[in-house]
């Protein structure tokens, strides 16, 4: 089975009824973002569970979401305190994390990490906005790689690794490109009302700091 072209807004365009009937019923994804590959479901334990088994991750180690705006976030319970808007506002749509609060009784607790949040970004990758926003839903998200390998650079890693699933109709893969060498999204905690920063990546605490002010880590 090959990769689905999603490179381009016409590619996109033809990809989405697809895309979205599949994840409706309980389907996965790989795909691209504006850091790496990811792996995904919908915001369902019994889809995260999927997600786990197929990653083959530790029970316990929470995925993060991405979100088409930050009303999505919003939708689904998750608070933003004043550190959090200023990050957001700074940075969003971008390779930005943020660790919120809020979402009980809307999103499971499989996905809330040790802080008592949930990891959220949103996405700067432009057609796949288009496709969360289709989906109505946050999608979750883990770097698309083998525990202890690097993440996949493109479709074809994606395709070779995960070979079983997307034969049996499990996984569905997003060609967009190869990406590259790219850091990972940098994770700053905002379940606190001071913020901490939990992994650099994409962007350095100097760029955090010089976005956000004294609201910053």
């Amino acid at each position: 089975m090959k990769a689905i072209p999603f490179r381009t807004d016409a590619e996109a365009s033809a990809a989405l009824a697809q895309v979205v009937g599949h994840m409706q019923g309980g389907g996965l994804l790989a795909y691209p973002t504006e850091t790496v590959y990811g792996l995904g479901s919908r915001p369902l334990e019994a889809d995260v569970r999927a997600l786990a088994e197929l990653k083959g991750r530790a029970a316990g180690k929470p995925f993060l979401l991405l979100v088409a705006d930050q009303e999505m976030a919003e939708a689904q319970g998750l608070a933003f305190n004043e550190s959090a808007r200023a990050l957001a506002r700074a940075f969003w749509p971008g390779p930005l994390t943020l660790v919120l609060p809020g979402g009980s009784g809307r999103l499971p607790d499989v996905l809330r990490g040790p802080e008592g949040g949930f990891a959220v970004r949103w996405t700067s990758q432009p057609q796949m906005v288009r496709l969360v926003a289709a989906l109505g839903l946050p999608l979750t998200s883990t770097s698309a790689n083998l525990p202890g390998t690097a993440p996949a650079p493109g479709a074809d890693a994606i395709l070779h690794d995960f070979a079983d699933a997307v034969e049996r109709g499990t996984l569905l893969v997003l060609d967009g490109g190869v990406l590259g060498n790219r850091p990972p999204s940098t994770v700053v905690d905002c379940t606190t009302r001071m913020p901490r920063l939990v992994r650099v990546g994409a962007l350095s605490l100097a760029q955090l700091r010089a976005g956000a002010g004294i609201l910053a880590p």
